[in-house]
């Protein structure tokens, strides 16, 4: 059976491979195009959507409330 140190000692010497092979910069040059390409799209973080979200909504009641007093204030004005 294999003892977990032979493991540990097996999965750091594949790190290290892993991080002088060239397979360490293509991820690193990955990461930087598709950190590049996202900041180029016109994103905004989910938390301030979220709370845009709500703002809306409350504008939405806001709006909906005051086209009935209008409604109720026209109908006045044509009945009186």
């Amino acid at each position: 059976m294999i003892s977990t140190t032979t493991l540990d000692e097996l999965a750091r010497r594949i790190g290290r491979a892993i991080e002088a092979s060239p397979a360490k910069d293509i991820e690193k040059n990955v990461k930087a195009l598709l950190q590049g390409g996202l900041a180029k799209l016109d994103v905004v973080p989910r938390a301030e959507f979220d709370v845009q979200a709500k703002v809306l909504a409350r504008t939405r009641e806001k709006l909906e409330i005051l086209e009935a007093k209008v409604a109720e204030l026209e109908a006045k004005q044509r009945g009186g």
